[in-house]
């Protein structure tokens, strides 16, 4: 039993803890709230001020330039298509390689995970990557993006190490009532790893969305450009033909290029964003489950 002394030590510590960590986020919180305040504020004030977090007059000019053309829409839609597409076929091949790699009996395993472990040391480069992709057919399909990193070699072993630590007894009680290796994982290990499925598949799926170097590599159809890569044309080469301009009001007046800049970022983080708070809780049980070798 604590006594007094100890019992206002942890206390104190605790207020100090709280204060240091709100602290933190506020810092962490502070670029974004810039960029979202920025998005809505009119040239004259982006110019007289280098930072601040309200501003003074709200203009969504900006976000009626963006939206202006279908574009955003149609790049919006590709990278949603690219993500749920990319993340099923990643767990698809994450799980059934890791269910089979996790089989004490199957022969060759050790070898296989050597190779597996060495593809994370060293790479061919660019490339021979793009030299692959470009012999199998694949260029300028979203194939192309989603393929060659339908596996992560991490996400791989510690989904492994957590299939060898399922119980034994569960899998043999399946075996006795009939199920196959793939009944087995479909009816007992996937309902058993729903935590670290959903926390690599949002690994998975931010991978996705954020990706851009891919389809720049790979996609030479602008129509199939994901929203990164248009993301990428506005904020990083200050292109602000989005697509186009014929829908535009001729008597609308383009709003300053760093407003538009900052609202394209809030619309390419903002839809990735609000799949967090689904998955949230899964994310501390789901990244730990599978971190420690059994």
């Amino acid at each position: 039993m604590l006594n007094k002394h100890d019992q206002i030590g942890e206390r104190v510590f605790d207020i100090f803890n709280y204060l240091f960590l709100a602290i933190f986020a506020l810092i962490t919180l502070l670029p974004f709230i810039y960029i979202v305040a920025g998005s809505f504020a009119t040239e004259a004030e982006l110019a007289e001020r280098d930072f601040f977090l309200f501003p003074r007059d709200i203009s969504i000019s900006a976000y009626q330039y963006i939206f202006s053309t279908n574009t955003i829409f149609r790049s919006m839609g590709v990278s949603i298509f690219i993500t749920v597409v990319g993340t099923l076929t990643n767990l698809f091949f994450t799980l059934t390689m890791a269910y089979a790699l996790s089989r004490k009996e199957l022969m060759g395993r050790n070898f296989v995970m050597n190779l597996i472990i060495f593809s994370m040391l060293f790479s061919g480069g660019m490339i021979p990557s793009y030299l692959v992709v470009k012999e199998l057919g694949l260029i300028n399909s979203y194939a192309a993006v989603i393929l060659p990193g339908a596996i992560s070699a991490f996400n791989l072993i510690v989904i492994r190490n957590f299939f060898q630590n399922l119980p034994p007894g569960l899998e043999e009680s399946a075996r006795i009532d009939g199920c196959t290796d793939v009944g087995v994982l479909w009816k007992i290990v996937i309902p058993l790893s729903m935590p670290i499925i959903a926390t690599f598949g949002l690994f998975y799926a931010v991978g996705h969305w954020n990706n851009f170097f891919s389809a720049l590599l790979y996609l030479n159809d602008h129509t199939k450009w994901p929203l990164q890569v248009m993301l990428r044309e506005i904020v990083m080469l200050s292109q602000l033909s989005i697509g186009d301009m014929s829908n535009i009001d001729p008597n609308f007046v383009k709003p300053p290029d760093q407003s538009v800049k900052m609202a394209v970022i809030i619309v390419g983080t903002l839809p990735i964003l609000l799949v967090y708070p689904f998955l949230q809780k899964h994310f501390a049980k789901g990244a730990l489950l599978g971190s420690i070798k059994g």
